[in-house]
């Protein structure tokens, strides 16, 4: 079942959201590095016509690669358990569903920002967002006030 968070239930994740966050990228840069050195290693077996293949280091550039891609995984798999949509992992674009006057929204942060300023419609995306606001404020709520 999808969650519905107000303002100030949003803010008080964001703690534990910027450290799955964060988790995320390095994991992420971990797999990055690991997937160029695999690559390099295919091309040194291809221009040596895999005669001189280095099996250790091949196992220890695979085992870095999936140990990786499964922290990834799972820091994702976190993210999603509370509720929250990464949007951009890259930039580090989090959305958190919400309710205004009705309508599904999403009230959006960004990485380094220390609380959730901003919101949009499901369709706006990021060039979309506005600013949050009393009237904001007064018209939002969480899972029980659709």
């Amino acid at each position: 079942m999808k969650r519905y968070f107000t303002v100030g239930e949003a803010n008080g994740l964001l703690g534990r959201v910027e450290r799955h966050l964060r988790d995320a990228l390095f994991a992420r840069n971990e797999y990055g590095q690991a997937e160029e050195a695999f690559l390099e290693i295919q091309k040194g077996i291809l221009m040596a016509g895999g005669s001189m293949v280095d099996r250790e280091r091949v196992t220890r550039v695979v085992a870095k690669k999936e140990a990786a891609r499964a922290i990834l995984e799972q820091e994702l798999g976190s993210l999603a358990e509370m509720g929250v949509e990464v949007k951009d992992l890259e930039v580090g674009l989090i959305d958190f569903p919400a309710w205004y006057r009705g309508e599904e929204v999403l009230l959006c942060w960004r990485i380094g920002e220390e609380e959730i300023r901003y919101w949009h419609g499901v369709t706006e995306g990021f060039r979309g967002r506005k600013e949050i606001d009393e009237a904001f404020l007064e018209g939002h709520s969480g899972e029980s006030g659709q």
